[in-house]
């Protein structure tokens, strides 16, 4: 039986007249090199142009200083050097911190942050994007405006253990025969959900313990104050620094499929070239992104969003200033002139202001 690809050839020599310049080849088309190279002679190959926003993007990108340097450090954007820029100037990171990070595909922030707070330290980014995180950031995938997903995050970082990375400890040895003992074989044997849930059960006892003796004492005394760590923990407030690269996703238009990072829908981290728009998504991200920080940032932590200029801004940095004791605007020199992004860097939370101080309009 011949193939689709022979019975064609001989169609056309048929109708058009060129069996002399055609070669019919019987034999298995998917090996042979001639019926492989086999062209009409009036077809030619399609190409289809590129837009004219593609052009300069490439030709932009080709003469970007920042996006070369990121290639050749191994960053996953050009935006690391925004962060890098704005930490040295403010000093936002120390060893041993842990870091939130909103909206952090595809993780360049992530992956400052994770070599500014090594070795002790955890990074947890939050995205709507399925895309692979950097080496050493947790990750949870979900709209970070979703109740559900920000009450995951706080119970998240509330487990001081989770998302750092573990050390092997030493091996004990028994002081009588030399021999590693049995609880020490328990430990090397057990998996990370059996040490979680036993983290757990041994907190639930603690509290459980915590409650009857401040029954049997009675209240507590005002003179008898806890400490600042320990108070910022009771409330929840265990994060040292909250950054925030959010924008507004843009309405899905065509198609129910995601290829991840190149298209906007379902993301946060694209604009639409309309200003008031930008401007108007952003503000609302950078409002959440603070009712998130209120609620686990801990006293003295710091605080950095993007947002987009217009005539918002100023009534979000007054809220920024009741919570925070010092707030800057920043561009960054990497950050592109024409850009209408911006940044605010809100430093050492204060511990007293109430919800209603902060957020009343």
């Amino acid at each position: 039986m011949l193939s689709c690809r022979i019975f064609q050839q001989l169609t056309d020599s048929l109708f058009l007249g060129s069996a002399s310049r055609l070669a019919v080849c019987f034999c298995i088309a998917s090996k042979c090199t001639s019926c492989r190279t086999l062209r009409h002679p009036h077809t030619s190959p399609i190409r289809h142009a590129s837009s004219s926003s593609s052009t300069r993007w490439k030709s932009r990108q080709g003469r970007d200083f920042f996006a070369k340097e990121a290639k050749v450090q191994g960053l996953k954007s050009r935006a690391a050097f925004k962060l890098l820029e704005m930490n040295e100037k403010h000093k936002l990171f120390k060893p041993g911190q842990t870091v939130v990070d909103l909206g952090y595909a595809p993780g360049s922030w992530a992956q400052v942050a994770v070599n500014r707070t090594a070795p002790d330290g955890r990074v947890v980014g939050i995205d709507m994007i399925p895309t692979q995180p950097p080496k050493g950031v947790s990750t949870i995938q979900g709209n970070f405006l979703s109740p559900a997903i920000q009450a995951e995050v706080r119970a998240y970082v509330k487990d001081p253990s989770l998302g750092r990375p573990r050390r092997h400890a030493a091996i004990s040895v028994s002081e009588e025969d030399g021999r590693v003992t049995g609880e020490d074989l328990e430990d090397m044997e057990r998996g990370y959900i059996d040490i979680e849930r036993r983290a757990h059960l041994e907190g639930v006892e603690t509290e459980s313990l915590g409650q009857l003796d401040s029954k049997a004492d009675g209240a507590e005394s005002p003179e008898r104050k806890l400490p600042l760590m320990e108070r910022d923990k009771r409330q929840g407030r265990v994060v040292d620094v909250v950054l925030s690269d959010m924008s507004e996703p843009w309405d899905q238009t065509t198609g129910f499929h995601k290829r991840s990072l190149s298209d906007p829908y379902f993301r946060m981290m694209n604009t639409s070239g309309m200003a008031f728009r930008d401007h108007a998504g952003s503000m609302d991200l950078c409002m959440a992104a603070l009712t998130f920080s209120f609620d686990t940032l801990r006293t003295g932590g710091h605080f950095l969003c993007k947002f987009y200029q217009g005539s918002e801004d100023k009534a979000f940095e007054k809220k920024l200033k009741k919570l925070f004791q010092k707030v800057h605007r920043e561009k960054p020199d990497s950050s592109r002139s024409e850009s209408k992004e911006a940044y605010f860097v809100a430093l050492h939370r204060k511990e007293n202001p109430t919800r209603e101080e902060v957020f009343q309009e």
